[in-house]
């Protein structure tokens, strides 16, 4: 179990959580303050931190082996303090276990520069994070783009790691399997490669468990393309049952969706896409499990698993899966848990903006690049030069368009580029984007609004905006920036009229 640091400055709520983490096995250091946390975080490993005064010092004056979850009952902009979880309020005491599960470390036994040794008492569930860095890679050019390692367990290949973030020290984060008790050896394999440290924990849950296997879409094996960076999982409930969806971020996608379209109905060129639900019987075992295949269609998942864990091929260039057959390249990516109940699937890359990075660097490599103010194709802009949207909306035989204005200028800029086809059509949460001038800051921005039109040949309808909990830029190292602007109270806009918001 795992030594925490429990921050917090309401007493009853501090010694609530004490209790619940002790009960669960934990040890625990609490504090008041960020004076007292300071003080006390020497030999934590983990630092629950609800939002304090002075958190952010707080944060970064840590050193880099204690991890941080952070509880708020608001929006953390990205990069506003360092978090290696952030959670929002109310938590469920099982989410915060799950996360200080997922971070909670083992100390190394062993170290040398591509072969650590870990010891376990009983079978377990491990999950690693290797900080490593390839030389000479660039994501975003040809040459050279990357390195694939393979990683060994106790002397046998287990699978792979793609190297994207290049000669920058990155951590790496894979799951085991199931590993039998005793001391046990991991390798790197990889021309080019360096391992730099390794963290090894224990990881028991049920999330984990089941967390799918995936096995590299064959017709991107040495092309460095359309990658799976982020694996995450949410607990939902269908037909009545409870059930784990999993989900993967890919770095692009070669078919489907333009990337043009991508933009400005998706607000990114990555590629979700949800590729396997196992839903649980009350014991936690698997009642029945599915996967998103070819076309999209859902199907029953009836192949192999190496425990629980299902093994899955991207299949088409979309990133659909298979179950009956798998390739060279093997990835098993821990998932992180979200709940996605009041945020688009976007929100997952605004905490983890190295997605971002990879995105635009992919798209540089790809040439799928223009310059601003051209139309070349389906190609897009630096995505640095978007404002992006995040809403919650319901549309009824319409589709809700998102326009700006900027500061001494009487032009609009479209984020569906004059194309209904382009506006959102689907409800609930949504990612947009509006494309702008190179450089554009937030405070340059005078007017949004909100554009409604007719969805294909329907005659008239009304698009609800129910909600706008953010817009942001990114700045130069393509993380989310400050907020630009919400809207919190419902507009109700027939189509055929456009409602405009000042900015101060």
């Amino acid at each position: 179990m795992a030594r925490v640091l429990l921050v917090e400055d309401d007493p009853a709520q501090l010694e609530l959580r004490k209790l619940i983490l002790e009960n669960a096995g934990h040890e625990i250091t609490t504090a008041a303050t960020a004076e007292e946390a300071l003080q006390r975080h020497a030999g934590c490993q983990v630092m629950v931190l609800d939002l304090i005064p002075n958190s952010a010092e707080l944060t970064n004056a840590l050193g880099p082996d204690t991890r941080v979850i952070v509880l708020s009952g608001r929006n953390v902009q990205p990069g506003s303090l360092r978090a290696d979880r952030i959670l929002q309020k109310p938590c469920p005491s099982r989410h915060l276990l799950e996360a200080i599960a997922q971070l909670g470390l083992m100390l190394l036994c062993a170290f040398s520069a591509h072969a650590q040794t870990f010891e376990i008492a009983k079978p377990s569930e491990m999950v690693a994070e290797l900080e490593m860095r390839a030389p000479g890679t660039d994501w975003g050019k040809a040459a050279n783009p990357a390195v694939l390692a393979t990683v060994l367990l106790d002397g046998q290949p287990l699978q792979n790691i793609m190297l994207y973030a290049g000669a920058e020290r990155f951590p790496y984060r894979i799951f085991l399997g199931p590993v039998p008790p005793g001391k046990h050896t991991l390798s790197i394999d990889g021309k080019g490669a360096e391992l730099l440290a390794t963290r090894f924990h224990e990881d028991n849950t049920d999330i984990l468990a089941h967390a799918p296997i995936l096995f590299a879409r064959p017709n991107t094996i040495g092309k460095f393309t359309d990658i799976p960076l982020i694996t995450y999982c949410e607990r939902l409930v269908e037909g009545g049952l409870p059930m784990l969806q999993y989900t993967v971020i890919y770095s692009n996608e070669d078919a489907g969706t333009s990337t043009r379209a991508l933009m400005a109905r998706w607000g990114r060129t990555t590629d979700i896409e949800w590729v396997y639900k196992a839903f649980l019987n009350p014991d936690g075992s698997v009642h029945h499990s599915s996967i998103q295949a070819e076309a999209h269609k859902e199907i029953e998942f009836k192949g192999k698993r190496e425990g629980m864990h299902p093994l899955l091929l991207t299949a088409t260039d979309n990133n659909n899966v298979a179950y009956d057959r798998t390739s060279p390249v093997r990835y098993q990516i821990p998932p992180v848990l979200v709940d996605l109940s009041k945020h688009s699937r976007e929100q997952v890359m605004d905490e983890r903006p190295y997605a971002y990075q990879i995105m635009a660097k992919e798209l540089q490599r790809e040439e799928k690049l223009r310059a601003y103010g051209t139309v070349q194709g389906q190609n897009v802009s630096d995505p640095k030069n978007y404002l992006y949207f995040e809403a919650n909306v319901a549309n009824h035989d319409s589709a809700v368009g998102f326009l700006v204005r900027l500061k001494n200028e009487s032009r609009w800029y479209s984020g569906f580029v004059g194309r209904a086809d382009y506006a959102i059509t689907r409800d609930g949460w949504v990612r947009t984007t509006v494309e702008l001038p190179p450089n554009t800051k937030g405070d340059q921005i005078a007017e949004i609004g909100l554009e409604c039109l007719t969805a294909e040949k329907k005659v008239a309808g009304t698009c609800e905006v129910l909600e706008v909990s953010k817009c942001f830029l990114l700045d130069s190292a393509y993380r989310p920036g400050p907020n630009v602007w919400t809207l919190g109270s419902a507009q109700r806009i027939p189509t055929g009229q456009t409602w405009t918001f000042s900015l101060k």
